[in-house]
C-alpha cells in the first residue's frame, strides 16, 4: 500500500539537484504529486508531495541521506494523504511598500486573531524603479472563516497599512 510523504530540502543552488531528488525517488518506486521550489539567497529550497510503497521509506531515506554528502539537507515526513476541506472563502493579500521590519508578523498576527488560515505566500524585495528604494512585495493566499466580520478585517489591514506605510490590498 502506498504512503504519502512530504519531503523538506535545502542545499547549495546547483544543476542536477532536482535530476537527484527525482531519481532517488524514482528508484523508490515512488511518484512525484505536488512541489514547491525556489531559490533564495543563494540557496535552493522546496517542499515535494510524494507518494511510494511503505515498504520503500527506508530505503529512500538512505538514498537521501547519501545526499547530504554533496550539501543538501533533507528531511521525509509522513503526510497523512488525507485533502482538507475548505473551510471557508478564499482571498488573496497583495502587499507593496518600503521595506521594513514587522510587516509579515503584523499582517500574521491579524489573520491569526480572525482565524483566518493562510494557504500560500510568496514575498520578495527589490528596488523602485526611480528612487531605487527597496520595495517590499509579498501575496498572501488565504482563507476566511464563514463567520469573519469583513468590515472589522479591513479595519485591521489599513491600521497596519498606515502603521508600515505599506499598501495592503485585499481580493
Amino acid at each position: 500500500m502506498d504512503a504519502s510523504y512530504i519531503i523538506t530540502f535545502i542545499g547549495d543552488d546547483r544543476p542536477g539537484l532536482v535530476e537527484q531528488l527525482s531519481t532517488a525517488i524514482e528508484n523508490n518506486q515512488g511518484n512525484w504529486h505536488e512541489s514547491r521550489l525556489s531559490q533564495l539567497g543563494g540557496k535552493f529550497a522546496g517542499l515535494v508531495l510524494i507518494s511510494l510503497p511503505a515498504d520503500n521509506v527506508e530505503a529512500l531515506h538512505q538514498q537521501l541521506k547519501n545526499l547530504s554528502a554533496s550539501g543538501l539537507s533533507v528531511r521525509v515526513t509522513p503526510a497523512d494523504g488525507v485533502a482538507q476541506v475548505a473551510g471557508g472563502k478564499p482571498i488573496t493579500l497583495r502587499v507593496l511598500g518600503p521595506d521594513r521590519l514587522g510587516i509579515i508578523k503584523e499582517i500574521a498576527r491579524a489573520l491569526a486573531e480572525k482565524n483566518i488560515n493562510v494557504v500560500e505566500m510568496d514575498s520578495h524585495i527589490d528596488s523602485a524603479a526611480m528612487s531605487g528604494e527597496m520595495l517590499f512585495h509579498a501575496r498572501i493566499d488565504a482563507e476566511l472563516p464563514e463567520s469573519t466580520d469583513m468590515d472589522a478585517l479591513h479595519e485591521s489591514l489599513e491600521e497596519i497599512a498606515n502603521q508600515m506605510t505599506v499598501d495592503i490590498d485585499l481580493e
